[in-house]
């Protein structure tokens, strides 16, 4: 039995699998692009790795060949392969395997060839760069001026969600994220009341930008103290650091080059009596009337979790509060729609899909929306939703699947998130990452996504919109 599997951002996969003893096996691969580098690795019951023997052409093909011998029922065998450098962002490589020979038996594929069509992504962050454990929790925002401005954890010591030492990082870009800034660090809570870096994280970032003042902010959640438990259960009533989490907000008015302190802003809309609050993290928006508008999530006093929003009417001077959308909700995202209402897109522990609803009044009530719990499927996860600057669509990314965190996909409505159609999704990684996303339209073509990939923390890609909906 053979069969051809590949991941859109990770590797080609060739799944082999034998019930007899081989001696050898080679495989023939060709691309539309020259590779640099191609490697197998092989899981079997064999304790010796696999001798490599690359054989190439100038017709872009590859030949390689195994020597060991495989005795294992059960072989499976993982083709890498890595494109030369230079690649633009919107390069795609088709990779087609024609031909595998298992000992002295060929099998040609040549009817129905393993074929994987790879995008070129590029690697924002990563396990150990510059000394960090790992990233998480991705943001992203396309300035007026066309600077892309990523945020997310730098989680120095641990992958795991707070408490620990965990700052915001950003990242910028200002070629359509050809090419990125090194990192800085735009919230460090030090110190604070004497207290280690490690009982002052603060992570879990959203970015919200002014098309009209340029001016950006960042909002995250802080935790102080209580080693050792994480935020979301040692997280109390009350308002002062030392019993709850706190909401912080820094603002930059230079294209994000540089920022203000962090200003705290949990008395403003935090109920003495819920446990927690916090933002969405992801994105925020600012409306047609210049409201600005950040997802938000809170627990309450029973400790049940509800999604909603917070809003500014005089440019984040003062902050206000809605209602919990719907009980057991958490993660956000909110966005607009043409009537100047909003759309709080929710991640919904009930699992199986995501639930939407919508306010006329900023948050106050809410009513579900009809695509409720049925249009767009989730494994329980965040999600990232936008408009487009200037048609009447919508784009939606997460990880479409209901048993995991897999098949990053980005969809497009045409009817403000009533219907979905398959014909407009695009899957980028089939495989399994944390699975948080965030987009951005980079320019009115050009759809731009930072998110949580199989094969980096932070995987930013460049999509044209007429690959997820047709000319």
């Amino acid at each position: 039995m053979l069969q051809g599997k590949y991941s859109k951002v990770g590797d080609v996969h060739l799944e082999a699998t034998m019930y007899h003893q081989v001696k050898k096996i080679q495989v023939m691969l060709q691309s539309t692009h020259r590779l640099s580098g191609v490697r197998v690795m092989g899981q079997t019951e064999l304790s010796e790795p696999f001798v490599l023997v690359e054989k190439k052409n100038p017709s872009n093909s590859v030949y390689l060949i195994l020597k060991s011998e495989l005795t294992a029922s059960l072989t499976k065998i993982w083709v890498e392969i890595q494109p030369q450098k230079g690649h633009a962002l919107l390069d795609q490589i088709q990779v087609t395997v024609p031909m595998i020979s298992i000992g002295d038996k060929v099998i040609a594929l040549a009817q129905n060839p393993a074929t994987a069509i790879f995008r070129i992504a590029y690697e924002l962050r990563n396990y150990g760069m510059d000394g960090v454990n790992s990233y998480r929790i991705p943001g992203l925002v396309t300035t007026p001026k066309g600077t892309l401005l990523a945020v997310y954890d730098i989680r120095r010591n641990s992958s795991v969600d707070m408490q620990g030492d965990i700052d915001v990082g950003l990242s910028r870009s200002v070629d359509h994220g050809k090419t990125w800034s090194k990192m800085k660090t735009i919230i460090d809570m030090g110190d604070f009341s004497g207290l280690p870096e490690d009982q002052n994280g603060v992570g879990d970032p959203a970015i919200l930008v002014d098309p009209i003042t340029g001016h950006v902010w960042v909002i995250a959640l802080w935790a102080h103290g209580k080693p050792g438990e994480m935020i979301w259960n040692s997280s109390k009533p009350g308002l002062s650091p030392e019993e709850t989490g706190q909401l912080v907000l820094i603002k930059s008015e230079d294209d994000g080059l540089t920022w203000s302190k962090p200003l705290n802003i949990t008395s403003q809309i935090k109920e003495p009596k819920w446990n927690l609050f916090f933002n969405g993290p992801g994105k925020g928006i600012v409306m047609e009337d210049g409201t600005l508008v950040f997802p938000a999530q809170y627990k309450d006093e029973k400790g049940m979790p509800y999604s909603t929003v917070i809003t500014s009417m005089d440019k984040g001077l003062t902050w206000r509060v809605g209602t919990g959308a719907k009980s057991n909700t958490t993660e956000a995202q909110v966005i607009e729609l043409s009537d100047n209402s909003l759309m709080l897109n929710m991640r919904d522990n009930r699992g199986g899909s995501r639930s939407i609803s919508v306010s006329k009044n900023l948050g106050e009530t809410w009513e579900e929306h009809s695509s409720s719990r049925s249009a767009l499927i989730e494994p329980v996860c965040m999600g990232s939703l936008i408009t487009h600057p200037t048609q009447d669509l919508l784009l939606f990314s997460n990880p479409a699947a209901t048993d995991g965190r897999y098949n990053m996909t980005i969809k497009v409505s045409e009817d403000e998130g009533i219907s979905w159609r398959e014909e407009n999704q695009l899957v980028l990684d089939e495989g399994t990452g944390w699975g948080y996303s965030c987009l951005t339209m980079v320019d009115e073509g050009l759809v731009g996504i930072l998110y949580e990939s199989s094969v980096a923390n932070m995987t930013f890609q460049l999509i044209k919109l007429e690959d997820i909906i047709g000319d």
